[in-house]
């Protein structure tokens, strides 16, 4: 039975490894998508940048146009007023010269804002374009790491996948199928080893009889609580099972 028993114990190791292989795996696309989703974040703000420095510079030439605009209007009031002789009239084009000078430096308030944002953006763009490169490249070589520690699982899962199926057909088939019931319904631990008394997956007393029949270890025992397979976990026999995985 001790035999029997040991084979199940490295079949649930196999197992268990199978699943962890398996559960790495599924981490490896979801890892790949978090940084690609990182650098797609930070490709989106610096375009915002990018695109408000354009738009900016469109404001810029725009308002360079209107302060052009502006000081030709004033130099012409300035034509017309060395030209008036009515004091009424000279007063009214004087308002409108110091009205067109105010509009102007408003206009050139604007620009010089404008200016320094711009100033501020190229700063800012260069620095990112820098930082778009770094993380790109980062990004592109933990996308090879993955990709290789994906084809490292895969490659290991495939070994452990044969390993099992030829090691299934030597198994007593009966326990076998107890196996895989348990198996499919206990979470995917179908054996528990038993540590001091207690079930270490329930963590569960075993009763002391029962206990004293796994030592001895001429019968299948279940636990109890949880009903899944137990051993006793000090027995020399099943550690060299372990071992031998």
């Amino acid at each position: 039975m001790k035999d029997k028993i040991g084979d199940l114990i490295v079949l649930q190791d196999c197992d268990n490894r199978i699943r962890a292989i398996m559960d790495k795996r599924n981490e490896g696309p979801l890892r790949v998508k978090k940084l690609a989703d990182e650098l797609d974040a930070f490709e989106r703000k610096f375009q915002e940048k990018r695109d408000r420095l354009d738009l900016l510079k469109k404001d810029g030439s725009k308002i360079d146009q209107e302060i052009q605009e502006l000081e030709e209007k004033i130099e012409k009031s300035n034509i017309k007023l060395s030209l008036i002789k009515s004091n009424k009239e000279y007063k009214a084009v004087l308002k409108e010269i110091e009205d067109l000078k105010h509009v102007k430096f408003q206009t050139e308030d604007k620009a010089i804002q404008i200016m320094e944002e711009i100033e501020e953006l190229e700063k800012i763009c260069s620095e990112n374009k820098e930082k778009e490169a770094e993380i790109r490249e980062e990004f592109e070589r933990d996308k090879q790491e993955i990709e290789r520690e994906l084809e490292a699982l895969n490659k290991e899962l495939k070994v452990l996948d044969e390993k099992r199926d030829t090691f299934t057909h030597t198994i007593d088939q009966d326990l076998l199928r107890e196996y895989v019931y348990l198996k499919d319904n206990k979470g995917g631990q179908a054996i528990s080893p038993v540590v001091g008394g207690v079930c270490q997956i329930c963590h569960m007393n075993i009763p002391p009889q029962k206990f004293n029949d796994l030592i001895r270890g001429d019968s299948l025992q279940t636990c109890t609580n949880c009903n899944r397979i137990i051993y006793w976990a000090e027995d020399e026999h099943f550690q060299k099972a372990l071992n031998s995985v």
